[in-house]
């Protein structure tokens, strides 16, 4: 099992490489790019404001100066120079390949630089970013799995009952409801929308939070993410039941389990004996897909509808300001982990079931 850990390592090297040029690449055809922002952005001022540019020497722009030529669409009418010192403040005065592994190396050291628009080093955003989301991602998924696992089960052992009728029901209607719709539901019913002002709307700790009890602390915290993390919940719980239900269904009749029934052993044994091992397989193989949408991509809207600042709402905006140091930042390190749950996964696996073996396997 260590030769196979140790090559599934070897083997992150190249795949963060392909990852990275691909989307380098489609990033570099893209308009609209950081120095582009940039210009449009001076247009709207006056001429004294292009003095915080670069070293903060003025840049003198010419009323008559033809930017018409430039490889930018916003640059018409613009001094050259300045153009050429903002391309030089954002890194593009250099080819793109140099750009390119000059990221690479800098990434090796974990030195994403500095985000272009909040001037503030993009390793300090996602730190600074990282509570909501791992509040969310860890949260839901937990919950989401404490309570889909054991529903599931109970539903393939009640199949066809009412238990299983009604219940696949309210499944049903929670999987059609968007989770950013039930959050505007939850909003407007509990949150001082029209009805209740149960949950507060904004933030995940009340101010003063500082001079609370542990107790407290604990209680505010969980006050905040009530609603955010039901709205989380809500469209994972109905697949994870489903997914959970149709795998047990399967495995319980298949003809190991009957043969443990005609053994004698009890319906207890036999599912927890030897169909849980089996049929939890393909429900571990989705858990690094689900935790990483639910705590990079997923909790976006989420985000936005609770005002949490969280990092779905980081590389949303980053990919709206092009701000590539962010953008590029965020995707290394979300397949970074990526990769690792994936890893992680694959060593569960053999915890759940030993007659798993990948290493022999790959041999």
């Amino acid at each position: 099992m260590a030769a196979y850990i140790v090559r599934r390592l070897l083997l992150m090297i190249p795949t963060l490489f392909g990852i990275l040029l691909l989307n380098f690449l489609i990033i570099q055809l893209a308009p609209g790019g950081p120095v582009e922002q940039a210009l449009a952005h001076l247009q709207g001022f006056s001429v004294d404001a292009t003095s915080r540019i670069g070293s903060g020497e003025r840049s003198d722009i010419s009323a008559d100066a033809q930017g018409g030529d430039s490889k930018y669409r916003g640059a018409q009418g613009m001094d050259p120079a300045l153009v050429a010192e903002i391309e030089q403040l954002y890194g593009f005065d250099k080819p793109a390949h140099e750009r390119f592994f000059k990221m690479l190396t800098d990434y090796l050291t974990f030195d994403f630089g500095r985000s272009f628009f909040s001037d503030k080093p993009v390793v300090d955003l996602i730190i600074e970013k990282m509570p909501v989301s791992i509040s969310l991602g860890l949260w839901t998924t937990l919950i989401t799995y404490l309570v889909s696992i054991p529903l599931g089960i109970r539903k393939a052992v009640r199949d066809g009952s009412p238990f299983d009728i009604w219940s696949s029901s309210i499944i049903i209607v929670g999987y059609a409801i968007p989770n950013f719709l039930f959050a505007i539901l939850l909003i407007v019913l509990f949150a001082g929308g029209t009805y209740f002002e149960w949950f507060p709307l904004r933030g995940l700790t009340s101010p003063g939070f500082e001079e609370m009890t542990l107790i407290e602390k604990i209680g505010d915290y969980f006050w905040h993410l009530a609603l955010p993390i039901l709205a989380s919940v809500i469209s994972s719980f109905a697949t994870l039941t489903m997914l959970t239900k149709n795998t047990f269904l399967d495995e319980i009749h298949k003809q190991y389990a009957l043969t443990a029934r005609a053994k004698g052993l009890t319906e207890h044994q036999v599912l927890y004996g030897h169909v849980f091992r089996n049929a939890m397989l393909l429900i571990i193989a989705g858990m690094p897909a689900a935790l990483i949408g639910i705590f990079f991509t997923g909790s976006m809207l989420i985000e936005v509808i609770f005002s949490l600042d969280g990092l779905g709402l980081l590389g949303y905006e980053a990919v709206i300001n092009r701000d590539y140091p962010v953008i590029f930042g965020t995707l290394y390190i979300f397949t970074l982990v990526g990769l690792l749950l994936k890893l992680v996964s694959d060593i569960t696996y053999t915890l759940v079931d030993p007659r798993i073996d990948f290493e022999s396997r790959e041999g």
